[in-house]
């Protein structure tokens, strides 16, 4: 077993694992604990007292991060050609229709949002098995199958996100980057986690939110009260 380095045992020592801390204290600590060289990714995992087998207790939304998430996200609109212009003026990195759904079919996948139109659903929903498991397929649910496509695209440039819980009934989601200010990373925490109780099915007995944590790429899990969200 590797020995833990004096730096990271000083490190590892600032996080109190019988601790339920605050999104604001959660926020600063994280930033604290965080030794790589690179600016790492803040996430959020929610475990959720649901079951997601069952319909009426998914729980998947968007939420639109006040701050962003510090990642440039690249958006590829599959649209008609009288929707190429909107979609390139907004700001979408891919345009185009055929050439994109044949592109995808032979793997390409390199974006991280796909938007798309109704009436352009049915090509890309043939996509499924290689959309379906890169978690890119399209869902009016989450804004990205609209006609407002211009919007669609502004949203996913500027911080949109969306979330869903996954078969262990845990939500991950990234809310910002270690070079955020605490403030900053606190509110993104906060706006999300708003979002998912607003989302609280009928249906979900007890304890809705069971646990909540935060930690960032390669950090120790900093535990956050969960009776601040129930």
């Amino acid at each position: 077993m590797a020995t833990l380095t004096k730096k990271r045992k000083a490190v590892v020592s600032k996080v109190d694992a019988n601790k339920a801390y605050t999104v604001a204290d959660a926020s600063k600590l994280v930033k604290e604990i965080t030794t790589t060289k690179f600016d790492a990714s803040v996430d959020l995992a929610v475990r959720l007292g649901v079951d997601p087998r069952k319909a009426n207790q998914m729980v998947r939304g968007t939420v639109t991060l006040p701050h962003g998430t510090g990642k440039t996200m690249r958006v590829l609109a599959i649209v008609t050609p009288d929707k190429e212009a909107e979609a390139k003026a907004a700001g979408a990195d891919y345009v185009g229709l055929d050439e994109y759904i044949e592109k995808i079919k032979g793997g390409w996948t390199d974006v991280d949002v796909i938007i798309t139109m109704p009436s352009v659903m049915g090509k890309v929903g043939a996509l499924g098995r290689v959309l379906g498991p890169r978690g890119l397929m399209p869902n009016p649910k989450t804004g990205t199958v609209t006609m407002d496509i211009a919007k669609a695209v502004t949203d996913s440039k500027g911080g949109k996100i969306d979330f869903k819980v996954d078969k262990a009934g845990i939500i991950h989601a990234a809310v910002g980057k270690v070079s955020f200010t605490a403030d900053k990373l606190a509110e993104n925490a906060q706006e999300l986690l708003s979002t998912i109780v607003k989302l609280k099915p009928s249906s979900a007995k007890g304890t809705y939110v069971k646990s909540v944590t935060m930690s960032s790429t390669m950090s120790a899990g900093i535990a956050i009260d969960n009776k601040l969200f129930n």
